[in-house]
Formats: C-alpha cells, structure tokens, sequence
C-alpha cells in the first residue's frame, strides 16, 4: 500500500463511468497477490465507513477502459458472522459491481465452491478463479475447469497469481463480462427446503441487489441487516412476510442451518463429479514437507530461530543498520553531505538562530533529514524486503499456527501473531492491524504488548547494531524484553475479563516468492512509511530547535536527569528519551549519537536502550491507540508503559551493578 486515504468514503465518489470489479473469497487464497496485479502499486487503502476495516481500492485500465478494484476482506458465506465478512457483503450491496471475482484455492475446492454456489444463486455478476493451480498440480490433482464452466454457467479461470500465470486471462474476462451470454445454473434443494424458500420467495415485491431466492435464505437464516433491508424495501407487506420467516425458522430452528450447509456441501460434490480427480496415491511436495515442519514445535522453532538470526539479525540488524547505515550516515552524510550543505545554508542565511533550525545541532536537515534518511531508511528498507519475503512464502500463517497454544496463555489465539510480528516493521501499523483479532480484549492485549515490548525495524536495527558490539549487552536485552512480554502478557490474560478468543485460518502454499512481487510489496511500504516518518522528523527537529531558542528544551533534559541519574545514564541520555516521545526509532539514533560519542559504557548502552525500548510509544503510535481503543485506554496504557519502563530500567541497573556483568 502506499498511502492511506484520511476519508474512507473517497471511493464513493468516482464517476458513474468508471466500472467496479470486486475481488471476494475466503482469507490466503491469493485475493490480494491477483489485486496487485491488476492494479500495480499505486492503490488507497481506508477504513470501511462505519468500521474499523480497511478495504484496498486501486485502479486498473483493460482493454483501454478504467476500472475501479476492490479487495474485500475475506468471508466464508454470504451469511455473515464477522465484521469483516459484513464488510465484504456491504460492497457487494451498496457498490454494485459490474464483475464479482470469487477467487478460491483449487487444493480446496469442494470446500470452498459452497461460496461460489451463494453468489451464483445471488443473481451476482460472478467470474471464477480457480487460484493456486500450480501446487494443486505439483500434488497430482486435475481439475476440468471446462466442465465445471459449463456446469456453473459463469467463466472459470485456472489461475496461479503468485506466478503470474492467468492473469491476462482474468483481464480479458472482467473486460468482456457481459458480451457473452452464460447460462445461469439452478441449484436445487430438498423438497422441503424448496418449499419454504419458494414461499418467501413469492411474498416479496421489492427491488433488491441480491436475487430474493438469497435473500429468502438469508431471511430464514435470520441474518439481521438482510431483515433490514427487506423491511425498508417491503414496506407495509414486510409484517406478513415477517411473521411467515418466523413461523418456518421457529419450525425448523434446530436444524436449518446445518441442513442447508450440509445441503450446499452435496452440491459442491455433485458439481465436482469428474471435475475433480485426486491421485490414488496423493504426491507429497517438498512445500508441503517444509509446511509441515514448520507447524510442529519440534521443528517449528528452530526454524523460526534461522529466520530470526538469518532475517532480523544478519539482515536487517548487520547489513541493514550496520554497512547501509555506516555507508549512508557516516560516509554520506557526516562526511559529505552535511559539511557541503552547512556552508551553503551558513552563505545564504545570516541569521544564526535561522541558521541553527536547518543545520544546527537539532536542524532539519542535518538531524531529521539525517537520521530520517542515513540511519531510518536502510533499516526500514531492509526489514520490508524481509518482510515482504517472509509474507509470499506462506510462512506467517503457518507461524500463526505454531504459537497458538503459546498465545492463549497471554489471552491471544495464534492471528495476533501478525500484529506482533509487523510490529517490528512500524508499531503505528501493526496496532491499526490489530483491529482484525476477534476480540476486544484480544485487540487490547495486543496493543499493550505493541506499545511495551516490540521494537519497530529501525529502533531494533539501530539497538542491535550497538549493543551487538558488547559482548552479552544484546543477550541482556532480549531476554529482559522476552521476560517482560512474558510477565506482562500472563497478567493481562489474567486481569482482563473476557473468552479466550476461537482461532481458525486458511494456509496458502508454501514457495518461493517472485522478485518483483516483493519488490513492489517492499516499494509500496517503503513510500507509506517515508511519507510518514519524514513530516515527523522535521516537526521533531522544529520542536526541539524552539526548545532549544526557548530554553524549554534544557529545562526539560534537567527535569529528567534525577531519572537518568536512577537508572544510571548520564545526563545526555534525556535528549534520546525526549526524541523517543517523537519517534520510538529517532530515539534509538539519538542513542547512536551518544554511543559514537563515548558517553556511555556497555552497562549504561543496556540499561538505556531496555528503557527506550519499553518507553512511551512515539506520537504517530499513540495517536493510532487514541484512534482505536480511545483516550482512557490509550492514556492508561501510556502511563502503565512508561512506568514500567524506568521501573525495569532501574532495577535492570542496579542488578548489571551488581553482578558485575557488562562491566
């Protein structure tokens, strides 16, 4: 994504002219891969109106005319439980799309054809992808799609998206929907089933997007916005058709909805009869080895050990906060850039307090710019990429699936491993993504853990990268952040009142991602990101220039040396803290300055960057806590955090102390 519309209706407003294609399906089956593809990397992502779900809109030319396309968030069923599933339904009634691609996984077919079969019966404008055809071949599975075309009556399109295979295809299909004429297949019921449907059926009156043979399984499954709509759109005849919905769901109340699950289930099957053909003797691929390995603890966690070390470590924190950010801030900037652009700032400008506000000691560009660009950028670019990699090889759900068990002690299911893990990249994301987890409390755990205990790529780059020069100093430090994740977690679970929240998700296949899909996923979060990160650290550095011009700034650093006295930093230490309330990460480069001026040694290196790591969450993370849980719970979540972040800073000293270790 590359930026995030502030007005979640803006999509609302394109002109009547320009066509809708709306991508649905359930969760990991390749909706968002096959958006990119149509649409490239420039796309908008916002909040539903009236939700906290973000909805991906972008824009794709074919066959010379515009489209506009939507990636829903996945569903299971027209009938809907969560609210992501009411999402993706609300467009499917208030955006009326020309074209409904139902993308689905061809390993899981007859599962996930029930879906396909609610939206043919929805009267929608349906063209089948069957994604994911590579691996279902690699495993020895044939699929006619020919025949199931003709026994669906919509196009159907084998397609591999992560391979790019199927897309021209999938292009020519939403271009060409309508030219051709497709016979709608019915699909019948039991008798008894028919009978109530046909029915409802025959007392509606009104206009309605979705057919009222669904809408008559909707009212009988007592779907309350559909009971909605069909009030509004009955008028005074909704009474009788209400009272006659009641009296068949009251009479069938014990098994309707597994009956007619069960019923959809036989159909999928007689619609793959022949289409379908699985292997005597199913082919074990190599992926689903490696898939296999990696959901079971004996192996799972030394494998998510070597990502660790050979991702986030070498990486991210070696290559990534170490040669780039040695290259860029030290050879770049301190020794070229800074003293070029000091001398022609000092020639224009008279003034030295002006001067001082761009290439002073807190100047715009030879701090904010600096820090922004020399020592930010490389570390977030290298995470992305990291990311990105990690995300088209299927891991992430599979790694969902390894700390589920894990996760429920802290009151989480194994989903809030995404938030967790995308903290690492930017916290101001991953507690917006934390609106997805299924429970309230679930999405409050996770934040406070966000806020606390995850430091984001640069922060964690930037620390690994100093302490990795002391021996035992990033020992220190992990452990002290795992003990505190820990701890904190369990007391959460525990004080929060709630249920411990249901976990289910689809694995995609395990494989080896294509270049350029990471390097467009890396490009479009790395222009979100700088876009965001940049405005900061030039209001940071304007803020601290006027504290400095006002004397604020001083007061300020001498109303925290009690404190850094407490835990044992020298007076100097404040200016990183006072940085970190800007940004968690400009923070983290301040500490660099100070390491690079020998002004603390490998105890007070530790010391310093557990309590910044733990320390109040930067501006743009805190707005995003206000914004999602409120200002009650994002102000106590911020005093619980900063509390207990020079409180673990202290006694962290006072053991280091000693112990004598680090001396």
């Amino acid at each position: 994504m590359s930026s995030n519309s502030n007005n979640p209706s803006s999509a609302k407003g394109q002109t009547e002219s320009v066509r809708r294609v709306a991508l649905v399906g359930n969760p990991n089956v390749g909706k968002s891969v096959l958006f990119n593809a149509l649409t490239g990397a420039y796309v908008t992502v916002s909040n539903y109106p009236g939700t906290s779900v973000e909805v991906s809109r972008g824009t794709a030319t074919l066959e010379g005319e515009a489209w506009q396309v939507i990636d829903t968030p996945g569903m299971y069923s027209i009938h809907t439980i969560t609210e992501e599933e009411r999402v993706a339904r609300e467009i499917l009634l208030n955006e009326t799309p020309d074209v409904v691609l139902h993308v689905l996984d061809a390993r899981n077919l007859e599962r996930m054809l029930a879906m396909t079969v609610q939206l043919i019966e929805a009267e929608l404008p349906v063209i089948l992808v069957v994604n994911i055809m590579d691996e279902a071949e690699r495993m020895g599975l044939k699929i006619d799609l020919e025949l199931l075309q003709q026994r669906l009556g919509i196009p159907v399109i084998g397609a591999a998206t992560g391979r790019n295979r199927g897309i021209d295809e999938i292009r020519s299909a939403i271009a060409g929907y309508g030219r051709q004429q497709h016979t709608r297949r019915h699909f019948p019921y039991s008798r008894l089933l028919e009978h109530d449907i046909n029915e409802i059926v025959a007392m509606m009156s009104g206009e309605y997007i979705l057919s009222r043979r669904s809408l008559a399984m909707l009212l009988l499954q007592q779907d309350e916005e559909i009971i909605s709509i069909v009030r509004h759109r009955e008028g005074e005849g909704y009474a009788v058709l209400a009272e006659l919905a009641r009296e068949i769901s009251f009479k069938r109340r014990g098994s309707f909805h597994l009956n007619l699950s069960l019923e959809r289930n036989e159909i999928a099957k007689e619609l793959l009869q022949d289409v379908f053909v699985a292997p005597d003797k199913r082919v074990v691929t190599w992926s689903e080895r490696l898939s296999t390995w990696s959901v079971r603890p004996l192996t799972g966690v030394p494998l998510l050990l070597v990502v660790l070390y050979f991702g986030l470590y070498q990486f991210v924190g070696v290559f990534g906060a170490g040669t780039l950010v040695d290259l860029l801030e030290g050879k770049v900037f301190e020794e070229l850039f800074n003293p070029w652009i000091i001398g022609v700032v000092n020639n224009l400008i008279p003034w030295q307090i002006v001067q001082e506000l761009f290439v002073g000691e807190y100047g715009i560009i030879t701090l904010g710019f600096r820090y922004a660009v020399g020592i930010i950028l490389p570390i977030v670019a290298t995470f992305f990429i990291f990311f990105s990699f990690l995300e088209d090889t299927g891991y992430f759900p599979r790694l969902a699936l390894l700390v589920d068990r894990v996760f429920k002690h802290f009151g989480m299911s194994g989903r809030a491993v995404i938030p967790m893990v995308l903290g690492f990249g930017c916290d101001t994301m991953a507690t917006m993504v934390t609106r997805t987890l299924e429970t309230v409390r679930e999405r409050v755990i996770a934040t406070v853990l966000l806020a606390l205990a995850i430091p984001c790529s640069a922060q964690l780059g930037v620390i690994i990268a100093l302490l990795s020069q002391a021996p035992g100093a990033l020992a220190v430090w992990g452990v002290c952040l795992l003990l505190i994740f820990i701890v904190v977690g369990l007391l959460a679970a525990r004080l929060l009142p709630g249920e411990a929240p249901m976990f289910y998700m689809e694995l995609p296949p395990m494989r080896l991602p294509q270049f350029s899909n990471v390097l467009t996923k890396t490009y479009t979060r790395m222009q979100w990101y700088f876009l965001e990160i940049l405005p900061l650290f030039v209001l940071a550095s304007i803020l601290l220039w006027l504290g400095k011009v006002t004397g604020f700034f001083e007061k300020a650093i001498n109303a925290m040396t009690p404190v850094m006295a407490a835990i044992g930093l020298p007076k100097e230490a404040a200016v990183a803290f006072i940085f970190g309330f800007f940004r968690r990460d400009y923070g983290a480069a301040g500490l660099y300055d100070l390491q690079t001026k020998g002004l603390m040694d490998a105890r007070q290196l530790t010391v310093a960057a557990v309590t910044l790591t733990l320390f109040i969450p930067c501006v743009a993370q805190f707005l995003v806590m206000k914004k999602e849980r409120g200002w009650k719970v994002a102000g106590g979540i911020g005093l619980f955090v900063s509390l207990l972040a020079f409180g673990s800073g202290y006694l962290l000293n006072q053991l280091l102390l000693v112990t004598g270790l680090l001396a």
